[in-house]
C-alpha cells in the first residue's frame, strides 16, 4: 500500500454479517474518516485517529484483510455525471431464483445496487440511466426478460437526501 489508502475485496456470503474480531476506538476512528474522505493518506489518517503511521497502516491492512472495508470509492453526483434519471424497480421473482436473478441484475448497465427483501415483493433495484427511454429499454426489456421474474413495479426518483449514515467514533 502506497501512502495513499486503495484497494477493493469483496467478502464471500459466508463472511456477510460477521465481524472477525470487536473493533475498538481507532478501528471506528479510521472508519469514519474513510467513510468522510476516503482519499485520505494513511500519514493524515494517522494524525486525525492519534495513533502512529504504522499503526494506522497495520489497522487499515487488517481491516481490509477482514473484509470489514471491502472498498474505497468516490461520491458521485448522478445528474452531472450524465445519469439523470434515478428510479426503484421492484421485482417478485420464483422462489428460489434468487441466485440467478441477482447475478443477471448485477451484470445490467445502469443498475446501482440490489436488496433481497422481506416485503410484498422480492427484490429492490435502484437504476440510474440517462434517461426515460433507458429506464425504460432496461426495465422492459433487459429486467423483464431475465428468468424468475415474473413482476416488475418502477418508481421514479425526484430528488434524494443523503442520511448522517452510522456513527462509528
Amino acid at each position: 500500500m502506497t501512502d495513499h489508502v486503495s484497494a477493493t475485496q469483496t467478502p464471500t456470503p459466508a463472511d456477510i454479517g460477521r465481524s472477525v474480531r470487536p473493533l475498538d476506538a481507532p478501528d471506528r476512528q479510521i472508519l469514519s474518516e474513510l467513510i468522510r474522505d476516503a482519499r485520505t493518506s494513511i500519514r493524515s489518517l494517522a494524525e486525525r485517529v492519534h495513533i502512529s503511521r504504522a499503526n494506522a497502516y497495520a489497522r487499515v491492512g487488517r481491516l481490509v484483510a477482514d473484509g470489514v472495508i471491502i472498498g474505497f470509492s468516490a461520491r458521485i453526483a448522478h445528474e452531472r455525471a450524465g445519469l439523470g434519471t434515478s428510479a426503484y424497480v421492484s421485482l417478485s421473482i420464483e422462489q428460489n431464483s434468487w441466485r440467478e436473478v441477482s447475478a443477471r441484475l448485477g451484470r445490467l448497465p445502469y443498475v446501482e445496487h440490489v436488496s433481497m427483501l422481506g416485503a410484498d415483493f422480492d427484490v429492490l433495484v435502484l437504476v440510474r440511466a440517462p434517461d426515460n427511454a433507458a429506464l425504460r429499454d432496461l426495465v422492459l426489456d433487459r429486467i423483464q426478460g431475465i428468468p424468475g421474474v415474473r413482476t416488475t413495479r418502477t418508481w421514479l426518483v425526484f430528488d434524494e437526501v443523503e442520511g448522517p449514515r452510522a456513527d462509528w467514533t
